[in-house]
């Protein structure tokens, strides 16, 4: 009992470190922003009707929406928009417009959080640094370039992997809630009426008084639960209920007594609406201050670093990404994974926002909206995943989700007023990387059609073959096939080229599957073809890493024994030719054919080793 309460404190503490960084950051834009905006007049019961807005946001948006009801929908005990998406989509799998269109949605929150993925950093390293100015004017001119080096800093050593400096990123943000905690009842003391804006009733009064400006606001509001998505994204991480202790204990009460700390210090000190956060602090701690929310701000970019990596991965393997180089950096946590290509176009892209918005406000004008739209995406999700997968009633199903849609809604049509200022950004990142995705679906789709009219049925082509055999020598050939049945081009070219086969013959199909997991039980599917020959499929989720050698060394259970030292790995490297008149515009198809010329090797993404592997290469018009 003793080392479960011991497991559930440090995976609590690993979760305020990595799922909450984010959300806990936004006390340092989120006030400035709404009353900053100028178009909430400054007044006594105004105060009090955004506070109110603030604290109900975060229970409705945070506490019942993604602790209570999403935080149920584990894929396997999975979480994100990606796991979601796979459990909506088979849910509705015998509908299949339904289920193609769900997965369109699903894909285009991924992409938006791409867009996400961009903004946070800049917006949250850029305000941490920016409480220089609060200590000095003189500082101005240093903001910026020493936002660009934390952040360049920070995405150099994403190679090194994290967990060296994971362990610290729990006690870090422990003492970055509880120093804004205590900030908070400091100024709470001088006005200890304030805590009564929790009631709703001044939520609602300012909404019925002031519903236009409420309307335009919540584009600012929103802020308070931007990270709000982290918690069920990292549930595979830490389990839903140290996420669940971790929000309710420490997450929860330190952003509430802060924003109403933030809410006393204004009702004190009207002035201090410039930079509220940071002018909560006495001077002689402005400077430790800036220290810690830059350290905290740096934590909450790595979480999303991180979560971008992992979703790239997953994406890769549902089959909307060609392959890219990943490498893993730890030995022991086959989660740590590090993708080049996607850390430094991350970079790029921040490096980009930074000097275009030029500030933490600028920067929250184009902040919101993709958070908004991943939210509003979510809880369409969980309606079929209840609906369809847990088979509730269709009445619950609406009520328990319709609620949250309106809510949600709300908050994405007032961030619209924000696309010409800077919300297009993101849209624009996440248009972007959406057209890739679909390009390289659809590419596959024509390129798997091609080859499906031109191939050969396997059964039959080898009962031809062994009428009258070529020579055949020692060793094993494993055929790398996309499709099941079909004779592989590969072994096509070596027949025409070599002349010979193998003693032992492997055809081998690689499936990814819309779970995250498939157990070693269900990795293989084997079918003795004759003549030593062996139809495989290797079954993997979208959070396995594939290894091909590792898989087939379970073939042994089925009386064939595959020696490493004795095995060729043969694979066909298509060469796509783009055709006027085909199944995509011609620019598409250019797409296409450069996204799979540039595409990581296949050897590298099924783990084959690399002296043991022979390409045959061919060329396809699509």
């Amino acid at each position: 009992m003793q080392h479960g309460k011991s497991s559930l404190l440090g995976l609590t503490l690993g979760a305020i470190g990595v799922v909450y960084g984010d959300i806990g950051t936004s006390v340092l834009y989120s006030m400035k922003e709404v009353f900053g905006s100028g178009h909430v007049p400054f007044t006594h019961d105004n105060v009090y009707g955004i506070l109110s807005i603030f604290f109900w946001t975060l229970t409705i948006i945070v506490s019942i929406k993604y602790v209570t009801l999403v935080l149920r929908a584990d894929n396997n005990g999975e979480g994100g928009l990606v796991a979601m998406l796979a459990l909506a989509s088979m849910s509705v799998r015998d509908r299949p417009t339904l289920r193609r269109v769900l997965l369109l949605v699903g894909i285009a929150g991924t992409c938006l959080f791409y867009g996400d993925g961009v903004i946070t950093p800049a917006i949250s390293v850029l305000s941490a640094v920016e409480g220089l100015e609060v200590i000095s004017p003189a500082f101005v001119k240093f903001v910026m370039p020493l936002t660009l080096l934390i952040l360049l800093g920070l995405f150099a050593v994403q190679k090194r992997g994290t967990g060296g400096i994971g362990k610290f990123f729990g006690p870090i943000t422990v003492v970055w809630f509880a120093v804004i905690a205590a900030l908070g009842v400091y100024h709470i003391v001088t006005q200890p009426a304030i805590l009564w804006a929790i009631s709703p009733h001044y939520a609602l009064r300012f909404i019925v008084n002031e519903p236009g400006t409420t309307f335009i606001i919540l584009g600012a509001v929103v802020l308070c639960v931007t990270g709000g998505e982290a918690l069920y994204a990292d549930m595979g991480h830490f389990g839903k209920k140290p996420i669940r202790v971790a929000w309710f204990s420490v997450v929860m009460p330190s952003l509430t007594l802060n924003y109403f700390g933030q809410g006393a210090l204004l009702l004190n000190e009207p002035e201090a609406v410039k930079n509220p956060f940071f002018m909560m602090a006495p001077d002689w701690a402005l400077l430790p201050l800036v220290i810690l929310a830059t350290a905290a701000t740096v934590i909450a970019s790595q979480a999303l670093i991180s979560g971008a990596f992992s979703v790239t991965k997953q994406v890769i393997q549902l089959g909307f990404l060609p392959r890219l180089q990943v490498q893993h950096t730890s030995v022991s946590d086959t989660g740590q994974i590090y993708v080049p290509f996607v850390n430094w176009g991350l970079f790029g892209a921040i490096v980009l926002a930074v000097m275009m918005f030029k500030s933490s406000s600028n920067l929250a004008a184009a902040y919101g909206i993709a958070v908004c739209t991943d939210m509003l995406i979510t809880t369409v999700l969980t309606f079929y995943v209840i609906r369809y997968s847990w088979r509730y009633p269709l009445w619950l199903c609406l009520a328990s989700t319709s609620a949250f849609f309106l809510v949600d809604f709300a908050f994405w049509s007032s961030n619209l007023l924000k696309l010409a200022d800077g919300g297009w950004f993101p849209l624009l990142i996440g248009g972007i990387i959406l057209t890739f995705m679909l390009t390289w679906r659809d590419g596959r789709e024509l390129l798997y059609e091609k080859h499906r009219a031109e191939a050969l049925e396997l059964q039959p082509f080898l009962d031809a073959v062994f009428i009258a055999p070529p020579a055949r020598v020692e060793g094993t050939a494993v055929f790398l096939s996309s499709e099941v049945g079909m004779v592989p081009n590969a072994m096509l070219h070596n027949l025409k080229h070599n002349k010979v086969l193998h003693a032992v013959n492997l055809f081998v199909t690689v499936r990814s599957h819309e779970v995250p997991w498939v157990g070693l039980d269900k990795r293989l599917e084997v079918e003795q073809l004759g003549h030593q020959c062996w139809q495989v499929v290797i079954n993997y989720g979208f959070k396995n890493d594939p290894d091909v050698p590792g898989a087939l060394a379970q073939l042994k259970t089925h009386g064939c024994e595959v020696t490493p030292m004795t095995t060729s790995y043969f694979l066909s490297r298509d060469s796509i030719v783009p055709t006027v008149g085909g199944g995509m515009a011609t620019w598409r198809e250019k797409l296409f054919a450069q996204m799979h010329l540039n595409a990581s090797a296949a050897a590298d993404f099924l783990n084959l080793p690399s002296n043991s592997v022979v390409e045959l290469g061919s060329k396809i018009e699509i």
